[in-house]
């Protein structure tokens, strides 16, 4: 049998949502699905066993971060990243281009994907030609290369069922023309990392293209045409979507008009649930995001109905308003966190600094995503979507 397929299971009239199933050595991701971030081999603030009870399904994995600390022969020499960190169900690594790229842009890496910050010095990029990216370590201030071939080879070391071709991330304010050179260094790159594949094989692992040209319509209609006609498993729509959720809602549409329906298609680094609502109406298959788990660790909780702002998708317990607050963070949510805890107790760690209370954030958020898509695939299943559609779009 196959190790690997991708099948759509349900589609809806006049729409792209469907669901589908995508098949891995190491289990099946149903699909719509959102991919949890173990940027560095972890998830922050679960184990996971944790992760497993949720629900998850998939985890991605950092080549730039593993990469350098522990490094590739360390988690092979442990049987791949699977087994280094206990994890038995598919991962997806990225290539590291992101996070290479970001070193190069300093405040306007918030441009590449939304609000994210820089926490490695901008100057750790040193230079970018065509061979590749070099770069010093944050680890012990090494000059490093980065390369197609030398990302494949980490990722191939490393052992996830997905992996991505090294690409070239450029911020929303960069101009058409530099834009457009980029795409095209990156289609290069991305070939070099197929060949690389290629020569390399194991019937363990399949690629990803990824689509690039930033919000040029006519950039990613040619960016589209090349993935189309490279022999990749799944596809994932990469670079810069816009500044406004609006013009990334419209990056992904026009691009998810030309891509070849008979793959899996990824969204990279989105994870907003409206983001998300979008995304699948659109025929996204997966998406990832380290949000979940990065506002639980200052407090936040993922929520259906945010009391007070509509247009917010989560609770601050922090807040004072929360102190003397008897109820679970939701009410009908299964999870660990709101079957034994009250908002109060959590209110009460994060004053006191107990790192518990990002531990219960964790648990609660990841378990939010998990339902979330559920209800997206349930939606989907019943013909109830477009119904489900207007009760949760803001």
């Amino acid at each position: 049998m196959e190790n690997f397929d991708f099948r759509k299971t349900k589609t809806i009239e006049n729409s792209r949502a469907h669901c589908g199933l995508i098949k891995t050595p190491h289990g099946i991701i149903e699909t719509p699905n959102f991919i949890f971030c173990a940027t560095r081999g972890a998830i922050k603030g679960a184990t996971m066993e944790q992760m497993e009870a949720t629900g998850a399904q998939c985890i991605l994995g950092n080549t730039y971060h593993l990469g350098l600390q522990p490094g590739p022969d360390l988690i092979e020499k442990h049987g791949g990243l699977h087994r280094f960190m206990g994890w038995a169900g598919p991962i997806l690594t990225d290539s590291g281009g992101f996070q290479i790229f970001s070193l190069g842009c300093g405040g306007v890496v918030d441009e590449i994907k939304g609000k994210r910050t820089c926490s490695i010095h901008p100057k750790s990029l040193v230079k970018v030609t065509e061979e590749g990216a070099l770069f010093r370590s944050y680890v012990d201030g090494s000059h490093c290369w980065l390369t197609p071939e030398i990302s494949v080879l980490i990722q191939q070391k490393l052992g996830a069922d997905f992996i991505l071709p090294l690409d070239e991330c450029t911020p929303f304010h960069m101009q058409r023309e530099q834009t457009a050179l980029s795409m095209e260094r990156s289609h290069r790159w991305e070939i070099r990392s197929m060949q690389q594949f290629s020569r390399t094989f194991e019937d363990r692992q399949r690629m990803y293209g990824i689509v690039q040209g930033g919000v040029y319509e006519d950039l990613r209609a040619a960016s589209v045409d090349f993935v189309n006609d490279q022999p990749f498993f799944g596809q994932a729509i990469g670079g810069s979507l816009g500044g406004s959720r609006e013009q990334m809602h419209d990056v992904v549409s026009m691009t998810m008009q030309r891509l070849a329906q008979d793959r899996p298609t990824h969204l990279l680094g989105i994870g907003g649930l409206q983001d998300i609502l979008a995304g699948v109406e659109f025929g996204i298959d997966t998406f990832d995001c380290v949000h979940p788990t990065r506002i639980a660790r200052h407090g936040c909780a993922l929520v259906s109905q945010p009391e007070n702002d509509k247009n917010r998708e989560h609770i601050n317990l922090k807040n004072r308003q929360y102190r003397e607050d008897l109820n679970p963070i939701e009410n009908d949510c299964d999870c660990y966190t709101c079957r034994n805890f009250t908002r109060a107790y959590i209110h009460h760690l994060f004053k006191a600094k107990e790192t518990t209370g990002g531990l219960l954030l964790t648990i609660h958020n990841v378990r939010f995503m998990v339902r979330w898509m559920l209800k997206i695939r349930q939606a989907i299943q019943n013909d109830t979507w477009i119904q489900f559609v207007k009760t949760h779009k803001k």
